[in-house]
């Protein structure tokens, strides 16, 4: 592994590696890893241990010590990679051309070089990748991989283009599409017998597993490139993804959903200790002199055992009232997932969904042990359009109030989860007053920017003036901050 001296870096000057890791940590942080000052002193330390030319053993030092929870892996990774990316000689732009004169092909099979020592055809790469797939050598992938982006990617020093373009002409080139059958078809003929269900599902597994290392032995050659001609910085910045828990609900792609779906669990469980942990320790009342003096007796009148008396705090009942039209659906599905999951902290929670028209999903949650399940059953079978199934925060909220506003107490917490964008319909915004009037609390949780609030037909301030509390809820990290806060 060679290190390269980062100016920006703390000490650069003193070390380039303390230079280096320093600007590694403070990205990380901008990732959004918690990374504390400690931790910081401890990955300095533990470096200080492992050889710093094995490189795999200074990546799981570093993760060991700056990484808390898995679903930061990919981010600390991605980071690992542009900072301490493999920077050879061979690696560099020569005098605005990247270099020629190594090449990898050689470590494959010098035999499958043209006569004179000439370059390798299109014909002669196909053949080594497939080679190399079979025999499964990590080695000889890397240097197809090298050879692959130097002919196919059309890279070049100062271009303004993404990585994810150069990966996809890159793919293309190599005719990835039907490599997997011709594989398994020279695998079958070597076994001179058919393959049992089991060998052929083994064998399958094995060479998708070296097809996806191809995949990343491209992208880390091109993210290498791109390194050396853009600085780590400015590649950081390109490359740098949200952690789940700050993924946006309204503009979260599959990829990022599904993220956020392994990460709802956990973060349930967390909140749940918490709540439970606040819970015991706001037991203990006021001083209860007279028994404290009755028991001080015992120890001759010295006060060692204070008495206290404990408090009997009440469980809240929840009405989530939530939005599920268009994007907003995301942001509901996720809210509602999180109070069910923490329900035992609340005596009652009651459901209900709307776009124009709303129904109570309650029985749902009530009949079905898998959350994820019941909140797909919200979506697919909740009575909620009533017109033309556009949003109407004033149908909707009147509904709520001739059906089930005798049910409102004073033990009710109210959420109401939504944009508040009503499509320019009346506001129904006396149901909120109401609703304050009755309830214990009243919360809007709003998955907009706050700068988007009262923004063409938001009428979030006609709403807000009748709520104890008014949150913007863009991300997971936003939703506990608010239950930690509330509750």
């Amino acid at each position: 592994m060679t290190v390269q001296t980062n100016p920006a870096g703390a000490g650069a000057a003193e070390s380039p590696l303390l230079g280096l890791l320093g600007g590694f940590i403070v990205e990380l942080r901008r990732a959004g890893l918690p990374v504390s000052l400690t931790e910081h002193l401890d990955a300095m330390e533990a470096v200080r241990h492992v050889p710093l030319d094995d490189r795999e053993a200074f990546k799981f030092a570093l993760a060991a010590t700056l990484v808390k929870h898995h679903a930061h892996w990919r981010a600390f990774e991605t980071v690992f990679e542009v900072y301490f990316s493999l920077r050879g000689a061979e690696y560099e732009p020569e005098d605005g051309s990247w270099a020629d004169d190594v090449d990898p092909a050689e470590l494959l099979d010098p035999r499958r070089q043209g006569s004179g020592g000439e370059p390798l055809s299109d014909d002669d790469l196909a053949r080594l990748l497939f080679a190399a797939l079979l025999r499964g050598e990590v080695a000889q992938l890397r240097a197809v991989a090298w050879r692959a982006v130097q002919r196919y990617a059309g890279m070049e020093p100062g271009r303004p283009v993404g990585g994810t373009y150069y990966l996809y002409r890159t793919l293309r080139n190599l005719g990835l599409e039907d490599l997997l059958e011709r594989l398994l078809e020279t695998i079958r003929d070597e076994a001179g017998r058919p393959l049992t269900p089991l060998e052929e599902r083994l064998e399958r597994d094995e060479l998708e597993s070296r097809i996806d290392q191809l995949r990343k032995e491209v992208e880390a050659e091109i993210r290498r490139r791109l390194v050396a001609d853009r600085g780590t910085e400015a590649m950081a910045r390109t490359l740098r993804k949200p952690l789940p828990e700050d993924v946006e609900f309204m503009h979260a792609t599959r990829e990022e959903m599904e993220a956020l779906r392994k990460v709802i669990q956990p973060l349930t469980r967390k909140l749940a200790a918490r709540l439970a942990r606040r819970r015991r320790h706001t037991r203990r009342g006021v001083l209860d002199f007279r028994r404290t003096i009755r028991q001080s007796l015992s120890y001759g009148g010295v006060p060692a055992e204070p008495r206290f008396r404990y408090k009997r705090p009440a469980k809240p009942e929840i009405m989530v009232i939530a939005d599920i039209s268009g994007s907003v659906a995301a942001f509901a599905r996720f809210t509602l997932h999180l109070v069910y999951a923490i329900s035992s902290h609340f005596s009652k929670v009651r459901s209900f969904v709307f776009i124009d028209g709303l129904d109570e999903v309650t029985n749902l949650f009530e009949t079905s042990e898998d959350i994820t399940e019941a909140v797909h059953r919200v979506n697919t079978s909740a009575d909620v359009v009533w017109v033309d199934g556009h949003s109407d925060y004033g149908h909707a909220l009147g509904v709520f109030w001739d059906r089930y506003g005798a049910s409102v107490n004073p033990k009710t917490t109210v959420m109401i989860l939504g944009d508040a964008r009503n499509n320019y319909h009346a506001s129904g915004s006396w149901v909120m007053r109401e609703l304050q009037r009755k309830a214990r609390r009243v919360f809007w949780l709003n998955p907009e920017p706050r700068s988007y609030w009262d923004t063409g037909d938001s009428i979030m301030s006609e709403y807000s003036t009748h709520c104890d509390g008014t949150f913007e809820v863009r991300t997971l990290r936003h939703l506990e901050r608010f239950v930690e806060k509330t509750f």
